[in-house]
């Protein structure tokens, strides 16, 4: 008797410490079915170029970032790259990751986002310290607006160097891609609106484009990006298997919801792996 009250009050402890439980977040595959940490990374050790969805505000994304990232480091030789800077910044980046310009002078010399101290030096600081490289992979956000209010002819005139910082024109286009598409109809064809998918193609196709350039064989390149710039397996991911057919990519997203117990049909599918963060997560602006 004794015996069977000891396993009971054990159940009964652990039927309590589950439904007080309050995750932060739950990871999914692309069907919806809840999954580990750990076997989300066994799979993306496995690849070539990992592209990170994320929130830009969102401290869970990005917190498992630089946790991401750290765990790879242990058995995979490193090169990350980031939509956060744009590729007339690297040579700051450079000097700032060899050591030979201050956080100061990175912040002088380089276009950092707002939130840049809190949600992206802890990754380039990693990188830093563990010597491997960190690439600057989107256009020029003022290339991006001329597609925008002009379309790709707009970029033609453009010289050498600054075609440099842009993927080498003509730029392929596909505006039957669900995700250009949809933002097409979001935008209506009024008021430059069919150019607006035009300008974030660029986007997409510039950072595959430099993902590629600097990925070496052998190695891993992860890649931090808007979910939006991925989702799907469009974006910055159609592209690159455009390019480059046989290489292994890996995708993650993050998604907002009020339940984290199922994943919302509308999130399944959006990527490899899926971290579904409760909607009341602070953000960090």
């Amino acid at each position: 008797m004794k015996r069977i009250m000891t396993i009971l009050t054990l159940l009964a402890f652990s039927y309590l410490a589950t439904a007080q439980d309050k995750p932060a977040y739950v990871i999914y595959n692309a069907k919806g079915k809840k999954i580990s940490y750990k076997k989300m990374m066994r799979s993306l050790k496995q690849k070539d170029i990992v592209l990170f969805g994320e929130y830009h505000n969102n401290a869970i994304a990005h917190w498992l970032e630089l946790e991401v990232m750290k765990d790879l480091k242990e058995s995979r030789e490193l090169i990350a790259g980031a939509e956060m800077f744009e590729a007339d910044n690297q040579e700051p980046l450079n000097q700032y990751l060899a050591g030979t310009l201050s956080a100061k002078g990175l912040d002088s010399n380089a276009r950092l986002w707002k939130n840049y101290p809190t949600d992206y030096a802890p990754l380039v600081n990693f990188a830093k310290e563990n010597k491997f490289p960190f690439i600057a992979t989107n256009v020029p956000r003022k290339y991006a607006s001329l597609v925008a209010k002009g379309g790709f002819e707009k970029l033609d005139s453009l010289s050498a160097k600054e075609k440099s910082w842009i993927a080498p024109l003509p730029i392929a286009y596909d505006p039957e891609l669900p995700g250009y598409k949809k933002m097409m109809e979001m935008m209506g064809s009024g008021h430059g609106g069919a150019n607006l998918p035009k300008a974030q193609a660029t986007k997409d196709a510039t950072m595959a484009h430099f993902i590629l350039q600097h990925y070496k064989p052998g190695s891993l390149f992860i890649h931090y990006n808007g979910a939006y710039h991925s989702d799907n397996f469009e974006g910055i991911g159609w592209y690159l298997k455009r390019q480059q057919p046989t290489l292994k990519y890996g995708t993650i997203s993050t998604v907002s919801q009020k339940e984290l117990h199922t994943l919302l049909e509308e999130n399944k599918g959006k990527a490899d792996f899926i971290i579904c963060v409760d909607e009341d997560m602070t953000n960090t602006y």
